[in-house]
């Protein structure tokens, strides 16, 4: 039915309605005997109330609403409708009637057009309650909801908005005691998560949904563990830091995954603050194509750039970054650069080309073993293309430069995380001699990046295992991307110059937990279906990573998931040698010369390599 079919049937439905209410007002208020005197008065009243409580349903929006999902609003503006009409009709009629509307008329016309127009409203809604408990739809998945609060209701709403066609809800499952044996949305409550395996079975219950999005991750740990062990399929409404707002979106209800065992906190980001120093500025992003750098890239594009310049040494992923932030930013003016940050003049173009005045910098070689294996190159790309980039925005007048850096440049065992401690120092040694403010960010490892362990775990899971771990003590701090990239940009507008940030991790995961979870997730038991396999500790890695070296201590700053490193004394004539050094012969640098030019810039460099290793 069309908008103005459907208004129309509403207004005649209306007519009848008021017509209704005006009679039943004055047929009560005379105990059914209308005295001859009033029926001008009446007769004034229904064909007032008629013109007025039309004009006023129309101005309330009332014949604009969908009432088959009528709320309490809704009810509001029939309340509000009814009693200005009610109150503009009795006035009118004090002027046209020789009698005005007695009092209890008046109040006997607002009651009944209350009920009778609230009523037709509301019975759609009634109806569809009625069906939604009573029609049986065999086909229909069996769900039930675990969380009997606002996010299980709305899980359970758009089950229902979606005609059933992704389940139907059974019941409820909560812990709180004052909501056992009571309904909810015309559903039971079936009992605490003790009971979730017994209410699976005596409900044949196919689906279950974990509507809990802000659990701390211990008691989602909990809940898929009891799920699993049912047999029903499981999804999970996302956790509120999924979502830049906050605010969840039911439509989002999805299979259950690693993240949500890990339980962040929702990040909040001091909005107006970032847009002071993007806003309207060049903003350019190196390794943009990256996990890390697409999502900078996402998010720097919330805050209405004058333009977003892309920087990347792999043509395709810049290419796929490009496509989509001109789709879903069609406003957004990018421009896509390939260029190696190794290759200083290539960037001088690029910074005479665009005038950036906010650079995050997110190139870089992350890989630990590979770095290993690869040393030369680790210093040639993360400090030389680190200290290339840094020279260029000086001169060129950026006003912000953000490193991301890595928990691994701390007490660093890696060739990888040396390479990072000493990018920090570059910045940080510019940063003394130039207006730009450099900062460097140090986080640990980020869910769903292409270093993640995690890809390596599904695919050998998809394969039937094993699932290999390099020690069973081994932990890591985890955080997901788009978590990291909101507090990199975050931290960069915080920056005074010199910061080394540290990012809240929260608390460390065993990386073993964490295949079991992934294999639990996929549906199998570890060591059962999946087997998991300790192959030893790769070169370079060490059992836990650090944030703060002995030496750092951290301040607090206004963001309570962000702090500040203590800076430590930088030897910058050894800083200038090694880069000069690296600018001469990074390419033919051996092995031992990389690992003695680290140790004398670093101190607390602690590789743990064999001496054949050494002496390549």
């Amino acid at each position: 039915m069309t908008y103005h079919k459907r208004a129309m049937s509403l207004a005649i439905m209306d007519i009848l309605l008021i017509n209704l209410a005006a009679f039943g007002s004055f047929y009560l208020r005379f105990e059914g005997n209308i005295p001859s005197d009033y029926f001008q008065t009446y007769y004034h009243t229904a064909v007032s109330s008629t013109i007025i409580f039309l004009a006023s349903f129309y101005y309330f929006g009332m014949y604009k609403r969908i009432w088959q999902y009528a709320s309490v609003g809704e009810l509001l503006s029939i309340i509000y409708a009814v009693s200005i009409g009610t109150g503009a009709t009795a006035a009118a009629v004090y002027f046209l009637a020789p009698f005005r509307v007695p009092h209890k008329a008046a109040i006997l016309l607002w009651l009944l057009s209350v009920i009778l127009i609230g009523g037709s409203r509301f019975l759609w809604r009634v109806l569809q309650e009625r069906v939604f408990l009573t029609d049986p739809v065999s086909a229909a998945k069996r769900v039930l909801i675990v969380g009997a609060g606002d996010a299980g209701v709305l899980a359970a709403r758009e089950l229902r908005n979606r005609n059933y066609r992704d389940g139907r809800p059974v019941g409820f499952i909560d812990d709180d005691p004052h909501k056992q044996r009571l309904q909810l949305f015309g559903l039971p409550v079936l009992g605490t998560r003790k009971d979730i395996q017994r209410a699976v079975k005596g409900h044949n219950i196919d689906e279950i949904i974990i509507a809990m999005p802000s659990a701390p991750s211990e008691t989602i740990r909990d809940l898929v563990q009891i799920c699993e062990k049912t047999g029903a399929s499981m999804k999970i409404l996302p956790g509120v830091y999924d979502i830049l707002s906050g605010n969840i979106e039911i439509k989002s209800i999805r299979e259950v995954q690693v993240e949500d065992l890990l339980g962040r906190e929702p990040v909040v980001l001091n909005l107006e603050e970032i847009a002071g120093y993007l806003r309207n500025q060049v903003v350019l992003v190196t390794g943009a194509g990256g996990s890390i750098g697409s999502e900078l890239c996402r998010q720097v594009a919330n805050f209405n750039p004058q333009k977003l310049v892309l920087v990347g040494h792999g043509e395709n992923s810049i290419f796929d970054i490009e496509q989509e932030l001109l789709e879903n930013y069609p406003d957004l003016k990018a421009s896509a650069e390939i260029a190696d940050i190794k290759d200083q003049a290539r960037l001088e173009v690029v910074f005479s080309t665009h005038r950036p005045k906010v650079v995050f910098h997110a190139a870089a070689h992350k890989h630990v073993p590979l770095m290993e294996r690869n040393p030369a190159e680790a210093l040639k790309n993360n400090v030389l293309g680190t200290r290339n980039l840094a020279e260029v925005a000086a001169v060129s007048g950026v006003n912000v430069f953000v490193l991301i850096s890595t928990d691994k440049a701390v007490n660093p065992t890696s060739v990888m995380g040396a390479s990072k401690r000493i990018a920090e120092m570059v910045v940080q040694s510019l940063d003394k001699v130039s207006d730009t403010k450099f900062v460097a960010v140090r986080f640990g490892n980020v869910l769903g990046s292409r270093g993640s362990v995690i890809p390596t775990f599904k695919r050998q899971i998809a394969r039937g295992g094993p699932v290999t771990v390099t020690h069973p003590e081994m932990v890591r701090y985890f955080m997901t991307i788009p978590e990291a990239a909101q507090l990199v940009i975050q931290a960069g507008a915080m920056a005074n110059g010199g910061e080394v940030f540290i990012l809240d991790m929260g608390k460390p995961v065993k990386i073993v937990d964490l295949a079991m979870d992934i294999i639990r997730l996929s549906g199998m038991e570890p060591g059962k279906d999946i087997n998991i396999k300790f192959t030893g500790m790769r070169p370079g890695e060490k059992l836990y990573e650090e944030l703060l070296t002995s030496e750092e201590g951290t301040t607090s700053t206004k963001h309570k998931r962000i702090f500040v490193a203590q800076p430590n004394s930088i030897d910058t004539a050894k800083l200038e040698e090694l880069v000069q050094v690296i600018r001469e012969r990074g390419s033919t640098l051996r092995p031992a010369e990389v690992l003695e030019f680290i140790g004398g810039l670093v101190p607390n460099f602690r590789r743990k390599a064999s001496k054949r290793a050494a002496n390549n």
